[in-house]
């Protein structure tokens, strides 16, 4: 596993939005999801931007119906300048699978959230 690095405390990481943190000469986003912490690259694969400062949401379900189901609540980031979705645990952008955001391996020692670079 690569080196780890320290990115900040558990108690740090919001639930609805990412924790923002400098690793070296990297912006990444730390996300404290129900299966635990996950870390994307603070940049957006389409434009560049800094996806992690999007908001954390969830997106529709497809159904055979004409109905609204809201689902994966709290599992996207949603890059604010297009509005690309991204899937916080595998960087996969939704509309194709084929883009994906970075994501970066995050251990815990205690109270410490680590980023592996």
């Amino acid at each position: 596993m690569a080196e780890p690095h320290f990115a900040c405390n558990v108690d740090d990481v919001p639930i609805d939005a990412a924790k923002v943190v400098k690793i070296k000469s990297l912006s990444v986003g730390i996300f404290k999801l129900s299966d635990g912490f996950h870390a994307l690259l603070n940049i957006c694969p389409h434009r560049g931007a800094a996806l992690c400062e999007g908001p954390v949401c969830g997106t529709t379900r497809a159904t055979d119906d004409q109905e609204f189901v809201y689902d994966r609540a709290g599992e996207l980031i949603r890059c604010a300048w297009h509005g690309w979705e991204f899937d916080i645990r595998s960087g996969e952008f939704l509309v194709d699978s084929r883009i994906r955001a970075r994501t970066l391996p995050i251990s815990l020692d205690g109270e410490k959230v680590f980023v592996h670079l």
